[in-house]
């Protein structure tokens, strides 16, 4: 089965009949709780993933979430001078 994930096509010749959105997900090691994904231009809930069969030619945006990082716009002013204000705002 070939399918077009973030814009890549790519061949899955070794899955079984009635390959979930779930399994594929697995497949390519990612935590299910921090991807969302989009077919055929249609996002997917989370809780349908196990029953989305994949199909010839789908194509699917992943997008995977990353903790961490830094803000890039100051945090709104609150009024308040406590160290958690300035933490939020602080710019790389």
């Amino acid at each position: 089965m070939k399918l077009h994930i973030n814009g890549e096509e790519r061949d899955f010749t070794d899955v079984p009949a009635g390959f979930t959105l779930l399994a594929l997900v697995e497949k390519l090691g990612m935590k299910p709780d921090r991807v969302a994904v989009e077919m055929n231009r249609d996002i997917v809930p989370r809780e349908r993933w196990s029953e989305t069969l994949l199909n010839e030619g789908d194509r699917l945006e992943v997008v995977h979430f990353v903790g961490g990082g830094c803000s890039l716009f100051p945090a709104p002013s609150s009024g308040t001078d406590s160290p958690q204000s300035h933490l939020a705002g602080e710019l790389c």
